[in-house]
């Protein structure tokens, strides 16, 4: 088999897209570079690349032109190859860093994974290690830190009635710390003791101020907390992470493989954030995957839930799926939730098809 041809597109989506009904979209639009690979066989590969948490993002030019080259690059190759095809571009284009190039590199592998796929008839989790065929799932991007304390409590309870058993809220935006643990604590009254809670400070404190709200809302029971502070203060993480009980997730900032060594050698989180844009695509995530295993650590995904799927269920340290909503728009279908579980499609490579709906209607 041999690759044969691409088309590219850039498609702009309303930025956020409620998961329950009656809140208005949020302002902005999040751009992506949808790609489809062709080959001689008749089957073709779809995947996307953009830039994480960007809202209005002037480089998405960018990110298409270096798309584009890559998939010049490929063409002839074998898709089957994918390690000889990454290899092929890290020699050719990598010398740009790790961030456009993760970025693009990112979609063009999920690309090839869908071809492999579909040319063995079987879903990509299955071909990746076929672990399990559904894995546990949560809301994301719905609670986040500038809402207030009645919307918190209001939408978390709604979430519950939708069948969530995990969900993600924010801190890093009051003034004070105890109006920071009151977000917490009005989150864990609204879902009640058996939802997990999680909450994400997107690296707004110092090392100190994590320690003391940290231990503040130890009470509440969180699953875990997430960057905070710099992702590659690993020595500053790994303080937290000692004077602490509960778990830290980091990882989502990371490009490339090699900066999770320094993050799990010296044990400054207790769980593996991978985001399927900066570590690469499939291919360098299920490497992460298997270091985490060696320190026998959990692997939990970053955005992309219905890619990231096939890579949590794949892996026998596979925690959750963030269930981020950015992406969702771009496809006819999305993998289904079933008793807060995500369900890996029992179709060939991705199980997913582009919504050309979509690709019309926000085209750019």
């Amino acid at each position: 088999m041999k690759i044969t041809g691409f088309n590219t597109r850039v498609v702009r989506v309303p930025a956020d897209n409620p998961l329950v009904d009656g809140i208005p979209i949020g302002p902005g639009t999040r751009d992506f570079v949808t790609i489809e690979l062709e080959t001689d066989e008749g089957i073709q590969g779809i995947g996307y690349s953009f830039i994480p948490g960007m809202v209005g993002n002037p480089l998405f030019t960018a990110l298409k032109v270096t798309v584009d080259a890559m998939c010049e690059i490929i063409i002839g190759d074998d898709p089957m190859g994918i390690e000889a095809i990454v290899a092929k571009l890290k020699r050719q284009t990598g010398t740009i860093g790790p961030g456009m190039f993760n970025f693009a590199l990112a979609g063009v592998d999920v690309a090839l994974w869908d071809i492999k796929g579909k040319a063995f008839g079987l879903p990509v989790a299955t071909l990746l290690g076929g672990h399990r065929d559904r894995v546990p799932t949560y809301a994301s991007g719905q609670l986040t830190r500038d809402r207030n304390l009645e919307f918190l409590a209001d939408v978390g309870s709604r979430l519950v009635e939708k069948g969530f058993r995990q969900m993600k809220t924010q801190m890093g935006a009051e003034p004070s710390a105890d109006d920071e643990v009151a977000r917490i604590r009005v989150m864990r009254e609204a879902i009640g003791p058996d939802i997990d809670l999680m909450c994400d400070i997107n690296q707004l404190w110092d090392v100190n101020r994590a320690i003391s709200i940290g231990k503040r809302v130890e009470e509440y029971n969180l699953f875990w907390l997430e960057d905070l502070t710099t992702y590659d203060d690993y020595q500053g993480l790994a303080r937290i992470a000692d004077a602490l009980t509960t778990p830290l997730a980091c990882g989502e900032y990371v490009f490339g493989i090699a900066p999770f060594r320094q993050l799990i050698e010296n044990r400054s989180i207790d769980i593996v954030m991978i985001d399927l844009m900066r570590v690469g695509g499939i291919t360098q995530f299920q490497k992460v995957a298997g270091m985490a295993e060696a320190f026998n650590m959990p692997v939990v995904s970053h955005v992309a839930p219905e890619v990231q799927v096939h890579n949590v269920a794949a892996i026998p340290n596979g925690l959750t799926v963030e269930y981020m909503p950015w992406s969702l728009q771009l496809f006819e279908e999305t993998p289904a939730i079933v008793d807060g579980e995500i369900v890996v499609p029992n179709r060939p490579g991705l199980g997913l098809a582009f919504s050309e709906e979509a690709m019309r209607q926000y085209a750019v």
